[in-house]
């Protein structure tokens, strides 16, 4: 049993084989397994990774950083860091990828013959809440690429930089991260609350 749980790639291969045996063993009892019930499976899955990295950075490595003796942030910024902000930025970035598709499988996005279009706010509630927090998430995922990942590179040492470079990088990924730690809350919210109807 500790071989098995010591194995991240076979426990992560189990429970896909455990979903996938879910999803067709309800598919035709009302619940269709059609490619837009996949992707929002796999959207909530990359969404729980993002965020639940987002809160980690924020609520546990962030905070406790200050705290720790110099000589032992070496393993923290080599090691943990690096990896963290990997699985964070593809996270982010699938997870924005499969709520598109989401959306245009839904029917709401970029549709031919249709006026609805999460993406301009026509009006339609639950379509306009879904494209609401559509605009958070791209936010969001603007700002781990754009801002947090290139300010990350120079802090860790992953790309060359100044102590100069990384004092004016450390504040500036703070911002965008907590930005994103603000984001979140209304941005579940419209997700979450746009699918109840």
């Amino acid at each position: 049993m500790a071989k098995f749980f010591g194995n991240l790639n076979l426990v992560l291969l189990v429970g896909v084989l455990i979903a996938i045996a879910v999803m067709t063993s309800f598919d035709g009892r009302g619940i269709p397994l059609d490619a837009n019930s996949v992707f929002r499976w796999f959207h909530v899955f990359f969404g729980i990774l993002w965020i639940g990295l987002l809160y980690y950075l924020n609520f546990v490595q962030v905070p406790t950083m200050p705290s720790i003796p110099a000589e032992q942030t070496g393993a923290i910024n080599k090691h943990i860091a690096p990896n963290v902000l990997f699985y964070f930025r593809y996270a982010a970035l699938l997870t924005v990828l499969t709520g598109l598709v989401v959306a245009h499988l839904s029917g709401y996005l970029f549709s031919p013959g249709s006026d609805l279009n999460a993406l301009t706010f026509n009006g339609e509630g639950a379509v306009d809440l879904i494209g609401l927090g559509m605009w958070m998430a791209i936010i969001m995922f603007l700002n781990v690429w754009v801002i947090i990942w290139p300010a990350q590179k120079k802090i860790l040492g992953i790309v060359e930089a100044s102590d100069e470079e990384k004092a004016v990088a450390r504040p500036r990924a703070l911002a965008a991260s907590r930005t994103n730690t603000l984001l979140s809350l209304p941005m579940l919210y419209c997700m979450v609350s746009a699918n109840l109807g």
